[in-house]
């Protein structure tokens, strides 16, 4: 599903971001991606986006090498991942209808088939009753259940998320684990990256460690008991 192969990242100015990284995350996995401020997390989100390309090594989503793929190709490429943002990145002047709408709009759906889905998507997250109101009225924890349900409606094959805790309290942070673990039971391949140590470690679920753009851990925990 997920493949680096001797991935190493180095940016304009010098920066080398990831040194050699080789992985691979099966379909329907549910791997945490942790690490240091700088350690090399959002790059490598980018590359699984193909919003960068490797400097080195080869990076495969669904056996296609993004290496090899032409600018015309990537927007289908980005079809079948969601993401899931820390700020959320929502639109304050449309309504959560029309924020979680908007991939859909995008690609171009006819409408009812897009009403259909994001009602479902909405419901999915529970918010289908204020699906008329704009972000300003929620509050940061459903705000961030309308970033998901946006991830989501375009029913992806993986979907990535980059500290979608990280505003959260404790408590709403199960929440939106318990959320993704929903998504990842009915086959959703998940990469979730987080500073949130004792919140993944709750998981029970794969870790992989960056430090400094090294991989220096891959560990398959046990299931958790919660």
């Amino acid at each position: 599903m997920i493949r680096f192969d001797q991935v190493a990242k180095r940016y304009s100015n010098g920066f080398e971001a990831l040194k050699g990284l080789s992985f691979q995350i099966d379909p329907g996995e549910m791997v945490f991606l942790t690490g240091h401020s700088g350690a090399g997390k959002s790059t490598l989100l980018k590359l699984i986006m193909a919003m960068e390309q490797p400097s080195r090594g080869q990076v495969l989503v669904n056996n296609t090498n993004l290496n090899r793929i032409s600018d015309r190709q990537i927007p289908y490429h980005r079809r079948q991942i969601g993401v899931v943002f820390q700020n959320h990145q929502l639109l304050f002047d449309r309504t959560i209808y029309e924020n979680v709408a908007l991939p859909l709009v995008i690609s171009g759906f006819p409408q009812q088939d897009t009403g259909r889905r994001v009602r479902a998507a909405l419901d999915k997250v529970g918010l289908l009753s204020k699906e008329n109101r704009y972000p300003l009225e929620l509050s940061g924890g459903e705000q961030q259940r309308v970033g998901i349900a946006r991830a989501v409606v375009n029913k992806p094959r993986i979907l990535l998320a980059d500290e979608p805790t990280g505003n959260l309290d404790p408590a709403l942070s199960a929440d939106i684990m318990h959320l993704f673990r929903q998504f990842n039971e009915v086959g959703v391949t998940m990469l979730i990256a987080s500073h949130d140590l004792d919140l993944i470690k709750r998981q029970g679920k794969r870790v992989l460690a960056l430090r400094e753009g090294e991989l220096v851990a891959d560990s398959q925990r046990e299931p958790a008991h919660v």
